[in-house]
């Protein structure tokens, strides 16, 4: 791990998660909604943007469901910081436990046919404890940004790493387009804004969004089936379903291809809409490239 007096601050800070990833899971249930509720009061960019989403996201709800529905969020959001923290340094006993999962034999017959798997999702509070509980049946690489403090990458690489069979940063293209060529099984959520990254508008619960193409180019060069992977948080349980391969993917469109991933990932919020991370400015860029509605 990185040393030097300028990251003892970070240092401490991830020995505090780390500290905190070993408390009972019921207390860190406890103390998460205490901490969303503290981030709904005083994070009032990020209220703000979440707010924006779910007018944009779901109309049909009046102005007092909608902010029922935000600070659910925000509860979600406290919980998962544990969730993470737990997943990275911590142990998962009581998760696995109370765990559901659907759909293993879809992976379970793409593995033994030798082929790559492309497992999509979406960025939610439970990503990170979903993965891991995953890992405990199939062997799954992630693909994540890098962070920008290099004390926060080690400790995370290495929890992640605990569970994982490999990790790659959103820069790593070529080895994870030879882990799924090479018949292994990826991670991946293409659900954000990416500037700089090939991109295409496609309608996010009928709003147009700018989607990166990632997954169609994937599958296209490597050959590997895309399979949406839905994970949630039902109380203290984990359910996990895996959905079949899509279909006839990839087409010649990557802007069909791109909006057919985008259903998908709607579908798992639908699921469950309070654990997504609504906190993130989704439709920041516009197809006209007029102001973001935040």
């Amino acid at each position: 791990m990185p040393r030097g007096a300028r990251h003892w601050p970070m240092r401490a800070g991830v020995a505090m998660l780390s500290g905190a990833a070993r408390l009972p899971w019921s207390l860190q249930r406890m103390l998460g909604r205490g901490i969303g509720a503290l981030a709904y009061a005083l994070a009032g960019s990020r209220r703000h943007a979440a707010r924006v989403n779910l007018r944009l996201c779901f109309p049909e709800l009046d102005d007092s469901a909608r902010e029922r529905l935000l600070r659910d969020t925000f509860r979600d959001f406290g919980i998962g910081l544990f969730e993470f923290a737990r997943a990275w340094w911590g142990g998962i006993e009581p998760m696995r436990r109370d765990v559901v999962i659907e759909g293993l034999e879809h992976l379970r017959a793409l593995q033994a046919q030798g082929r790559g798997v492309l497992m999509v999702s979406g960025h939610f509070m439970t990503l990170e404890m979903c993965g891991r509980l995953l890992c405990d049946h199939v062997p799954l690489a992630g693909m994540y940004r890098r962070y920008r403090n290099p004390v926060m990458e080690h400790a995370v690489k290495r929890g992640r790493l605990r569970y994982a069979a490999a990790m790659f940063t959103n820069e790593d293209i070529r080895p994870a387009m030879r882990h799924l060529k090479h018949g292994g099984f990826l991670w991946y959520a293409p659900d954000q804004d990416m500037r700089g990254k090939d991109t295409v508008f496609a309608p996010f619960f009928g709003v147009p969004a700018a989607t990166i193409t990632a997954t169609h180019q994937f599958a296209r060069l490597s050959g590997c089936a895309v399979v949406p992977f839905f994970h949630r948080r039902e109380g203290a349980r984990y359910v996990l379903r895996i959905a079949p391969p899509l279909e006839h993917f990839p087409s010649t469109d990557a802007t069909l291809d791109s909006t057919r991933v985008n259903a998908a990932i709607e579908s798992m919020v639908r699921e469950a809409p309070p654990q997504y991370l609504w906190i993130h400015r989704r439709f920041k860029r516009r197809p006209d490239g007029g102001a973001p509605p935040y």
